[in-house]
This record gives C-alpha cells, sequence and structure tokens, in this order.
C-alpha cells in the first residue's frame, strides 16, 4: 500500500513512503534546479568535436563548486566523476574519460547539483557538430516524449499516465522506449520514491499529488528497447547498438499541474535544434 508523507517530518532515507513538500522545498529546489539547468546552457558551446567528456565532467565541477554546490555523482556508490556523459549507443550512465568527441556524435550530459541540501537534476542531449538525420530526429522525438509526459502530470492522475504519453508517442515514430531505467522521487535525496516509469497505462502507477517532486527522464531508441551494463558497473548500452537518446526534467507537482524546476534559462532546453 502506497502511503505519502510530510516531507518536513520524514526520516533523510528512502522509506517506500512518498514524500508531500512545501512551499519552503519548492524555492529550494527552484534553486538548485536553476544552478543545474545554467550548467547545462554553459556546456551548449563547450560541446564540440575534439573536446573530450573528461573536459566537460571538470567544468561541471568547478561550476557547481563556484556557486557553492557539490555534484551529486561524485563518490555516490564508487562513482568517481561529476556528471554523466553518454554518447551515441550509450544509454545511461556513461563515464567521462579522455577520448574526444567526433563530429556527428550526440551526447547526452547529465547533472545533478546539490545545493543548500537540495537536488536539482536534468539531462539534455547535444549534437557535436554536424549530424545525420536519423539522430536528429531520434532527439526531436526524444524531448517531445518527455514533453508529452510531463503534460500528464496533475493531481489525480496516476504515475502510469506519464508513461502511456511517453509510449504511446516513442513507438507511433516507430522507436522503442527503454525499460530498464526509470525517473524518480528527488528532493532532499537524490534518488527517492517513487518510481517513475516511462511506459505503461494511465490507471496504473500512484496517484499524483500536490507536493512531489520527481523527475520525468525517458530514454528513448531507434532500434530496440534493450540495453546491457558494461564491465564497469555503470554505463548502459543498446545491446542492438541503436543510437539512444534521453532528455530529463525535474518536476513538482501543483494544486493545478506541475513545475518545471529544471526548463533553461536561456531556452536551450534542446542545444543545437531549432
Amino acid at each position: 500500500m502506497v502511503t505519502y508523507l510530510d516531507a518536513a517530518t520524514a526520516p533523510t532515507r528512502n522509506t517506500g513512503q512518498i514524500r508531500l513538500y512545501g512551499e519552503e522545498a519548492f524555492a529550494g529546489m527552484r534553486k538548485a534546479c536553476d544552478l543545474t539547468a545554467r550548467c547545462l546552457d554553459e556546456l551548449a558551446d563547450m560541446v564540440r568535436p575534439g573536446v573530450t567528456t573528461e573536459a566537460i565532467d571538470r567544468f561541471v565541477f568547478e561550476f557547481g563548486m563556484d556557486q557553492g554546490a557539490l555534484p551529486a555523482t561524485l563518490n555516490y556508490r564508487g562513482y568517481t566523476k561529476s556528471s554523466c556523459t553518454s554518447i551515441n549507443h550509450v544509454v545511461c550512465h556513461g563515464i567521462p574519460d579522455a577520448k574526444p568527441l567526433k563530429d556527428g556524435d550526440i551526447v547526452n550530459i547529465d547533472v545533478t547539483y546539490i545545493l543548500d541540501g537540495w537536488h536539482g537534476d536534468s539531462s539534455r542531449m547535444y549534437p557535436v557538430g554536424t549530424i545525420k538525420r536519423a539522430a536528429e530526429r531520434l532527439l526531436e522525438v526524444t524531448h517531445e516524449c518527455l514533453m508529452r509526459g510531463i503534460a500528464a502530470i496533475r493531481p489525480g492522475a496516476r504515475t502510469g499516465a506519464i508513461g502511456a504519453a511517453i509510449q504511446s508517442y516513442a513507438e507511433s515514430e516507430r522507436c522503442s522506449v527503454v525499460r530498464d531505467f526509470c525517473g524518480h522521487g528527488v528532493g532532499q535525496l537524490f534518488h527517492d520514491a517513487p518510481n517513475i516509469l516511462h511506459y505503461g497505462s494511465s490507471n496504473e502507477g500512484v496517484e499524483m499529488r500536490p507536493g512531489m517532486i520527481f523527475t520525468v527522464e525517458p530514454m528513448i531508441n531507434l532500434g530496440r528497447p534493450h540495453v546491457k551494463v558494461l564491465s564497469d558497473g555503470w554505463t548502459a548500452v543498446t545491446r542492438d547498438r541503436s543510437l539512444s537518446a534521453q532528455y530529463e526534467h525535474t518536476i513538482g507537482v501543483t494544486e493545478s499541474g506541475c513545475e518545471i524546476f529544471t526548463l533553461s534559462p536561456k531556452g536551450l532546453d534542446r542545444p543545437g535544434l531549432a
């Protein structure tokens, strides 16, 4: 049975209960998420052929530290980087390294900052140089999946409505939805209840209530949905080596719908795309 509790009195661990946050928490999330969004904006000019993901990761670390924020991924369960950089057929959790980006690559950069105890979690896709039309189309479809999922968020609806909207559109565009990873509750914890599936039926999942905060982060493949995790224990790739893309926002459920905390201040939520 799903239970909801006042986040102000909740223990600082994932208990499986769903936290309902108040306006003070929403204000804290706005600040943390704005910082993440501003970092992702700055990366739009940095992502180009010849730049290493290691250099991108170093920028993410320094940008956060300059603002008094700590990257949430740094030393999280043994992860040693400040961001995740997932290139081409890497679905998620790609580890930054010294290999330079190439013209035609697509890369997802996933950043979470902890600012004053609040987690701002977001990711975007970046085209590297000139990309093929198939890759550009995948980015367009994936961003549309994200926004259709967010449009389904409102009090009284179930979280399955988010997944149903995403799956319906992705499959209508002959793409597939990754099942192995999902969105999640976020706030004072990096990963919390509930899980937000990116597929399913509108009558499934938990009821959305004002005060809930979670991520929506669909991973969409040009090929089949199946993935595997490499021997490093983090990097997830498509089994058929087809291209994969992901966009992510952190969302707060309001009395009338929802608030997107991680919108780009510069309007660069789809960098490199018209």
